[in-house]
């Protein structure tokens, strides 16, 4: 019995170290608060937002095709052709008035067989453009003349590269003129030392061309606008020379060239014939592959509208057009076909399908020797000169022979305007117009509301649903809960909620940061400060926000996903913020109508929008939020990320980010240390004249004291942060 006895007596004492061991551990286990991990359905999870915007935008290209498959006869096209002009003029246009060219020839260069003048013409006033114009030695009658439009390089049109396709051109008797798009070549817009002061990446030719764009959005305008009023400007330069057959006008281009291509040519009925090379692809490809690209590539609400690279093309039937293409180009070589196919339906109405050719080769995004061929056939054919330059190789000129300028930059030679500045004059009228109609606060800021989440493209988030619940770490005297909810589509919101352990029922905050939820989340962080004094968090990573950030290659991406199908990623951050007020309503320990949200830097912006729509948000605190949208527009230089989540294209048509906060009138709202363009403390100067309207609607609802502008920052007022809201 006593060996019994202690046998048994051994197996418990085992069994308690062994289950003393487990406790143990568990209590050891560190904490994961990545709650997609170890989630097969949401381990693309980076791609998320891509693929929502992917998605919204190709139900808008399926009822394209529904549209395009009732096309049949010529008077079907000529229609569609209508209502594409009347689109294009809308979302690229207005053009500026044409005013003087003011053309100067800076040098002559004699080169073998052929000549070329230095050309700086004035797109606009004082908005300078430098190209060569290339002309064949010993013309005695007019000859057809090629506009040769640049794609993304540096070096523009001098790069032995594109020299190439030039030069046999010039052999085959046209004349070539070719010009420096904005950002690149001579056009450089901003100086290495500005880089430097920004510190983001603006210096590649596509990265200055988006932040310029950003800019231009906000107003309501785009790049594309700008680079097809140069292309434009420059065949009114050719229309003056008198070697220039003024009927005879071609187009052509590579890469950004070929999107310039496909932009002039659909605007410009003086182009007789159309080689757009590296770019015609469809949108459905290109949203699906790559995603949307640089800014002079964007159309606002493009998509939305039913406009595709196919348009671009069948707007210009039944003229001579070539779609030059490479198979293992970006550009998807399947999106080209198809583009092809449906064009060939409308230049076979025409009656002129022999007038649609396309090409293609083996090859990366880029020219080959059969595609160079294949335009320079192409043009010969069309304007009735030789085609015989197979195995002509041109000696191109070195890059310094072809600088227009004395200093090599238009910047320093003749310090004309800019895209930014020649913007920041046009939107004056707009900003003008907003103040105005502050006079009125109550009719203005009902408007605001509309027009806010008409341009941003909130949705009223539909019926919380499908909540998941995927676990709870335990930490001195609160516990840390992981949740995902289901957003506006096949996405999901992760969420940390920190819960005092006391039982009680508590206010609540949203905690947004754009590095994500577990930024502030760690033991004795800010979030547990909020924890501390009596506050339920929940720390969010709204879509495309820390586990659910992309790897983005082009700089605007995804916002510009967002401005194709007229939605902003601030409107769908907008409607996620609500989602999680929604869910906060729902738990037991939450005070309902004690819901409030902090947010940081470029998620401020969302906030605010969710603020002034959602009214049972009822604290807002913005903290190093910008002052405006309108102090990014009338500054040559801001810090602002390039994918432009944080803005709403054409908000400045209608509102600014003061009237958001006016809005959000008489519920109390904190500025802590907002910020100017550039991320710096703001001014007191320019936050009196910024964020003077939102003063003024507290001060006339009589609740003064709930708006706070103040000076604080996490590092050294978080108690006072705190402090302010718990009051």
């Amino acid at each position: 019995m006593n060996f019994k006895r202690n046998i048994l007596l051994r197996a418990v004492i085992l069994l308690m170290i062994i289950s003393t061991q487990r406790i143990t551990f568990a209590q050891d286990e560190p904490e994961n608060l990545e709650v997609l991990d170890d989630w097969l359905e949401w381990s693309n999870a980076g791609n998320l937002l891509e693929l929502h915007l992917y998605d919204q935008g190709c139900n808008y290209l399926d009822m394209r095709e529904e549209e395009i498959a009732r096309l049949d006869t010529k008077s079907d096209w000529q229609k569609r052709q209508q209502h594409v002009r009347k689109i294009l003029q809308e979302i690229v246009g207005p053009f500026p008035e044409k005013t003087p060219l003011n053309p100067r020839i800076m040098g002559v260069v004699q080169k073998d067989g052929y000549h070329f003048e230095k050309i700086i013409f004035e797109s606009m006033p004082n908005y300078y453009v430098t190209g060569c114009l290339f002309i064949p030695d010993g013309i005695t009658d007019k000859r057809p003349a090629i506009l040769y439009a640049i794609g993304h390089s540096m070096e523009s049109f001098r790069r032995p590269y594109y020299q190439t396709l030039l030069l046999k051109l010039v052999k085959q008797g046209f004349i070539v003129f070719t010009f420096d798009p904005m950002g690149q070549g001579e056009r450089i817009q901003y100086t290495d030392a500005e880089k430097e002061s920004v510190g983001v990446p603006v210096g590649s030719s596509t990265r200055e061309h988006s932040y310029a764009n950003n800019q231009l959005l906000l107003a309501g305008a785009s790049a594309a606008r700008y680079f097809t009023w140069d292309g434009i400007r420059a065949i009114d330069y050719l229309m003056t020379r008198g070697e220039v057959d003024t009927s005879k006008i071609g187009v052509t281009g590579l890469s950004g060239g070929g999107t310039q291509t496909a932009y002039i040519s659909a605007f410009d009925d003086r182009v007789k014939a159309a080689a757009p090379s590296g770019y015609i692809t469809n949108l459905r490809r290109v949203l699906g592959m790559i995603g949307p690209q640089d800014g002079e590539q964007i159309f606002i609400g493009g998509v939305a509208k039913g406009l595709d690279h196919a348009d671009l093309v069948e707007v210009f039937a039944p003229k001579p057009y070539l779609i030059v293409a490479t198979t293992r180009d970006f550009f998807n070589i399947v999106g080209v076909r198809e583009t092809y196919v449906e064009a060939e339906k409308a230049y076979f109405a025409f009656g002129k399908p022999e007038n649609l050719n396309m090409v293609e080769d083996d090859f990366r995004h880029g020219y080959t020797a059969k595609n160079r061929n294949a335009i320079c056939h192409f043009f010969g054919e069309v304007f009735d000169m030789p085609t015989n330059v197979d195995d002509f190789e041109p000696e191109t000129s070195e890059p310094d022979e072809l600088v227009v300028t004395s200093t090599g930059q238009l910047a320093t030679y003749l310090n004309g305007e800019t895209i930014s500045s020649v913007n920041k004059g046009e939107t004056v009228e707009l900003i003008a117009r907003v103040k105005e109609n502050r006079k009125n606060s109550d009719v203005h800021l009902e408007n605001v509301k509309a027009k806010a989440r008409e341009l941003s493209g909130y949705q009223t988030p539909c019926e919380l649903n499908d909540v998941m619940f995927k676990g709870r770490y335990h930490r001195d005297g609160y516990n840390v809960e992981l949740y995902a909810i289901r957003g506006e589509g096949d996405y999901v919101i992760p969420i940390l909620v920190m819960v005092p352990a006391d039982g009680e029922k508590h206010p609540a905050m949203i905690y947004l940061h754009p590095e994500g939820k577990i930024t502030d989340a760690a033991p004795g962080e800010v979030i547990e400060k909020w924890v501390k004094r009596g506050f339920i968090v929940a720390a969010t990573d709204v879509i495309g926000i820390g586990e659910t950030k992309g790897d983005y290659d082009y700089p605007g991406r995804p916002g510009y996903g967002a401005v194709m199908i007229e939605r902003s990623i601030v409107g769908i951050h907008a409607g996620d913020i609500v989602r999680v007020v929604n869910l906060l309503k729902t738990r037991e320990d939450v005070v309902a109508d004690q819901v409030g949200a902090v947010a940081y830097d470029e998620l401020c912006p969302a906030l605010l929008h969710a603020a002034a729509f959602e009214p049972t948000i009822e604290k807002t605190v913005l903290i190093n939020a910008p002052v405006s949208y309108s102090d990014i527009v009338n500054h040559r230089l801001y810090k602002y990320s390039l994918t432009f989540m944080w803005g709403v294209a054409g908000a400045l048509t209608e509102y600014d980010l003061p009237d958001l906060a006016a809005a959000i009138a008489p519920r109390e709202l904190l500025f802590a240390e907002p910020v100017n363009c550039m991320k710096e403390p703001a001014a007191k100067k320019l936050i009196d004249e910024e964020l003077q309207f939102p003063k003024a609607v507290y001060l006339k609802k009589d609740v003064s004291d709930n708006l706070k502008i103040s000076n604080w920052t996490v590092e050294k007022n978080v108690d006072e942060i705190i402090a302010w809201v718990v009051k």
